[in-house]
């Protein structure tokens, strides 16, 4: 078998288990398979992956075009609106909330209304720039005490829906935040071997960094596997937004550097400083986050070897996902199996998670030539 026909059929496979697992998920807010009964958790309507379900729904009926997908992706978006209207429990991450399900609606249908939610979450999150420091503010004291000072690399993910609000607005503001927050985060989060910590905290009076604080990597100073390949995707779209070709290096280096780092067998450790018996855990999420995001990346090099190689690495990384986790089988309603939510609390460890199974398929839709979402 080809690769391109082995990445051909787990795209079929996994547009067809979503198509299967469509009447049983419903209208929910699944994040992960807990245990071995195989069924999606239900979290609440305004937890951070509440997007990836209805995500999902959209890269399948973008494959298969089947009515059902498309209205339960709209009803799902409709109990989004709870989140919404509540207001005070919505986040940093309201771009993987609205980006997957209202934006998404928005550039396919043109639907008025969706537009309306996803300019509505665009500006939850411009209102959380910290003007002194010119970074987005992560969390809030519900989610993490002391949080006013805090970014996080996870942030990079969410400006996609900025650009989006600044073209369809014709406000560059929403852009220009965007820009500025990345700024921040190349200066600050970067170290010198295109690595990453998880959060930076900074003084939210004056703005001044004051260095790197534990979070879901093994230490401030570990490299968090999820982590990196949230910043080759954040600077791939950066780079893709802006043309800036710092932008374009440092997603270059970071992605380099990520697979450098990976096991014999390409599915990575959920912290690549990990040691001992901490390497029982494995983050296929990270490898499905960082494929698509060098499959973003590539294109937009100049240099010919540079982007062979970085789609290279990408297709061995899919190649990698669908040898050692890849399940299409009803055993479980998760695709991608042994992500790990977070190794630090013993949370959610070696089991699918559902951004692991989105962004698994939005890969393989890139391998098609088809769009991404975010």
């Amino acid at each position: 078998m080809t690769a391109d026909t082995l990445f051909s059929n787990a795209y079929q496979a996994s547009v067809e288990k979503i198509i299967r697992i469509s009447e049983e998920i419903g209208v929910s807010f699944p994040q992960v398979v807990p245990d071995e009964r195989g069924i999606y958790n239900q979290e609440d309507p305004a937890y951070w992956t509440g997007g990836f379900w209805g995500g999902l729904l959209w890269l399948a009926y973008r494959a298969c075009g089947k009515r059902e997908l498309f209205e339960l992706a709209c009803e799902i978006e409709q109990a989004q609106d709870a989140a919404l209207e509540e207001f005070t429990g919505l986040h940093h991450d309201v771009g993987f909330m609205w980006l997957p399900t209202a934006v998404t609606h928005y550039r396919e249908t043109g639907c008025g209304a969706s537009r309306v939610r996803g300019l509505k979450a665009a500006s939850i999150l411009a209102s959380r720039f910290n003007l002194a420091g010119k970074f987005l503010r992560a969390w809030n004291e519900e989610q993490r005490e002391d949080s006013t000072g805090l970014a996080i690399i996870d942030c990079l993910m969410n400006l996609p829906l900025l650009y989006w609000a600044s073209e369809v607005t014709g406000d560059p503001r929403f852009r220009q935040i965007a820009a500025a927050h990345t700024d921040t985060v190349q200066r600050t989060f970067v170290r010198e071997d295109f690595t990453v910590p998880h959060i930076m905290r900074f003084d939210p009076e004056t703005g001044s960094a004051l260095g790197a604080v534990p979070g879901q990597g093994k230490s401030a100073d570990s490299v968090w596997s999820r982590g990196q390949a949230w910043a080759i995707y954040g600077f791939a779209t950066a780079f893709q937004e802006t043309g800036r070709i710092d932008y374009g290096r440092t997603a270059c280096g970071m992605a380099k550097r990520f697979f450098e780092n990976l096991p014999e067998d390409k599915i990575p450790l959920w912290d690549f400083c990990a040691e001992g018996e901490e390497r029982c855990a494995k983050d296929s999420s990270a490898a499905c986050i960082a494929a698509s995001g060098m499959l973003k990346l590539a294109p937009l090099l100049a240099d010919k070897e540079e982007r062979e190689q970085m789609e290279s690495s990408a297709r061995e990384l899919l190649a990698a996902l669908i040898r050692e986790c890849a399940c299409f089988s009803p055993e479980s309603q998760g695709i991608i199996k042994n992500g790990t939510v977070n190794f630090t609390t013993r949370r959610y460890v070696n089991v699918p998670i559902i951004y692991g199974d989105f962004y698994f398929l939005e890969a393989l839709g890139r391998l098609k030539r088809l769009p991404g979402i975010f």
